[in-house]
């Protein structure tokens, strides 16, 4: 009880009363991952600013789900990131606390927002690979934050946006996307060897399916293996799969692909062994909204967790 109260006692010395108030009240939390698609608050090189109704349609999608923690890919920046804080907040979600990574890719970031404090952050920033005799980076690099939910529970966040399925001439994509996905691999084992029950989720869109290379890679094997949430449509479909121990039969996509005109499934929230004990599945959806696209290329998910070590 001491220790809670020393922990409490910190918090409020470095965060605030706002804040305090968060945490006290924080029976469970929601976490959520959205990629914005050229969330840009002025054009960089042949990008252009994100439109005000797509904007708006971003917040609306956001201040819909209400998250507690909002992890997000194609930020334009830090003014990018700030001009979201202060629009979300003037619609009456206020997120005070924000980390924002700039990898090797000048114009786009990942970042967070939360209502929690972020206590630790470890920015992933310079990760590269050797592939074909050729050296690369990862372009986005990685968040690596912890998450002070209340005084007895924290947690691990990492997001990632993986490299685009479009053909470059540099070397081919799906090698490129898996050889990001194992230095990703590398940090999640840096923080579960040493403790393989800590609460570790990684959010963000890892452009690619169930099946592939690399999503076996992230997710791993074993007992530091990560726990797919796969978040569905509220839509009434429960029906279970056609064979035993398979996914049921309900709507998962987050993606609309305009090239192939296909629909997938490429927005993940994968957490440990240890968070796992505290998700809450029917806390766990796809946000499906009207005219969603207006915002973004992707549709946001969001799961829910216990705020109490299980």
């Amino acid at each position: 009880m001491r220790c809670g109260i020393a922990v409490i006692g910190v918090l409020a010395a470095l965060t605030g009363p706002a804040a305090m108030v968060a945490l006290r009240g924080a029976e469970t939390f929601r976490v959520a991952t959205y990629n914005l698609e050229n969330y840009l608050d002025a054009p960089a090189g042949d990008r252009q600013a994100k439109p005000p109704a797509a904007r708006a349609k971003v917040r609306e999608s956001i201040l819909t789900m209400r998250a507690d923690v909002l992890a997000l890919q194609e930020l334009g920046g830090r003014g990018a990131l700030r001009e979201l804080q202060a629009g979300l907040r003037a619609e009456g979600l206020d997120y005070p606390h924000s980390d924002l990574v700039a990898g090797h890719d000048t114009k786009l970031h990942v970042g967070v927002l939360s209502r929690f404090p972020i206590v630790a952050s470890r920015p992933h920033t310079n990760e590269n690979f050797l592939l074909q005799g050729r050296r690369f980076q990862v372009s986005r690099g990685f968040v690596e934050v912890d998450i002070q939910v209340n005084a007895s529970y924290t947690f691990t966040l990492f997001v990632a946006h993986l490299k685009s399925r479009r053909p470059t001439l540099s070397g081919d994509q799906a090698e490129m996307r898996e050889q990001e996905a194992l230095r990703l691999r590398e940090k999640i084992d840096a923080r579960l060897s040493g403790n393989p029950s800590a609460n570790l989720l990684v959010a963000g869109d890892l452009n690619d399916t169930k099946d592939s290379a690399t999503l076996r890679t992230i997710i791993g094997r074993g007992k530091t293996a990560l726990i797919d949430t796969r978040p569905a449509e509220r839509n009434g479909d429960g029906q279970p799969g056609p064979t035993p121990g398979l996914w049921r039969r309900n709507v998962t996509w987050t993606y609309f692909y305009a090239n192939q005109d296909s629909y997938q499934r490429v927005d993940y929230l994968l957490v440990s062994p240890g968070m796992a004990r505290e998700w809450d599945p029917a806390g766990t959806y796809v946000l499906s909204l009207a005219d969603w696209g207006v915002g973004s290329d992707h549709r946001p998910i969001v799961a829910t967790f216990v705020a109490a070590d299980r």
